[in-house]
């Protein structure tokens, strides 16, 4: 086959001198005499290396998104909040008064509690529940607690009922439980040593944390008081494909907080269930009661009788 013959260059008819070519012109010429060596051929060791990065970096990518919403939303694990009260305890016939307090420097009220006088009252009872629902399912422990003669101040933790939202930590319900005392020792004037924390469920941890860091006050009690609250997170299936430990801070160490526990404590335990007693209890070095009670606890009849006991005892 003969070979193309090369282009003549265009000539200026006015002129009739060459006209120089253009930058395209240039560009092709160059590209078409360029030598073989300028498009070497790409090793397929070093494409399966770099499709191999790719696939690496995509993985790693997706665990650290992974990580994020699992950091994100690992609380709800063990948190399961409710902001709609259904319930007050004029629903039972009490008379209550509710508190908004916590003020923050703009005004905003974080908490809100019930309070419950009583006249007759030589005790005053700080209430905190668990980690479900709000303050309108402890109503009927809050007239129990009511009818055996006590004063109750019950809370909602942020992120709960009325109070402001916000993702329930550990610290946060330590503080929302330290704000709570405030109240009742600053705002009501109420002697440290007529007042008793009772905490419920994960509450109880709570209360056992606030007890250890305040001997002055009367005693706590720890109404079935979870051995291992973190269970419910770190046992997940989905904890086990990210550093659950390291995204997680919340721990509700029982056993930690027991050894520091230097006022009365009464330990309220489910005999349904015989492993339900807490190994922390041996670890509280102060004075120390268990009571067993049949579930549900606020069925037993013995249940008013054994605390007012307890109370009786302080």
């Amino acid at each position: 086959m003969p070979s193309a013959k090369p282009s003549r260059p265009k000539t200026n008819v006015k002129t009739g001198q060459p006209t120089p070519p253009s930058a395209f012109e240039k560009a092709m010429h160059e590209l078409k005499h360029q030598p073989p060596t300028a498009f070497p051929n790409v090793s397929p060791r070093w494409l399966l290396k770099a499709v191999l990065a790719m696939l690496v970096a995509a993985v790693v990518l997706g665990w650290l998104a992974l990580c994020l919403l699992y950091w994100q939303g690992s609380w709800q694990l063990l948190y399961h909040p409710a902001t709609a009260i259904t319930r007050t305890p004029a629903s039972v016939g009490l008379a209550y008064e509710p508190v908004h307090f916590a003020v923050t420097e703009t005004g905003v009220t974080r908490l809100t509690g019930w309070w419950l006088p009583n006249p007759n009252a030589t005790r005053t009872i700080l209430y905190l529940h668990g980690a479900d629902g709000n303050l309108s399912d402890t109503v009927d422990s809050l007239a129990a607690l009511h009818s055996a003669g006590l004063a109750v101040f019950a809370i909602d933790y942020r992120g709960y009922g009325q109070s402001v939202p916000a993702r329930p930590t550990e610290r946060q319900l330590r503080q929302d439980a330290e704000w709570a005392l405030a109240w009742l020792t600053v705002t009501r004037n109420i002697p440290a040593k007529s007042i008793v924390i009772y905490g419920s469920g994960l509450g109880a941890t709570v209360a056992a944390e606030l007890a250890a860091d305040h001997g002055e006050f009367a005693g706590v009690i720890l109404d079935q008081p979870q051995q291992n609250a973190m269970a419910a997170v770190f046992d997940d299936s989905r904890s086990r494909l990210v550093p659950a430990h390291w995204l997680v801070k919340d721990r509700y160490d029982l056993t930690a907080v027991a050894q520091s526990l230097k006022i009365p404590s009464l330990w309220l335990l489910d005999a349904g269930h015989p492993d339900a007693k807490p190994s922390a209890y041996a670890q509280a070095p102060g004075q120390k009661a268990e009571v067993w009670f049949k579930a549900p606890i606020l069925a037993d009849p013995h249940y008013e009788e054994g605390i007012q006991r307890w109370l009786d005892d302080l």
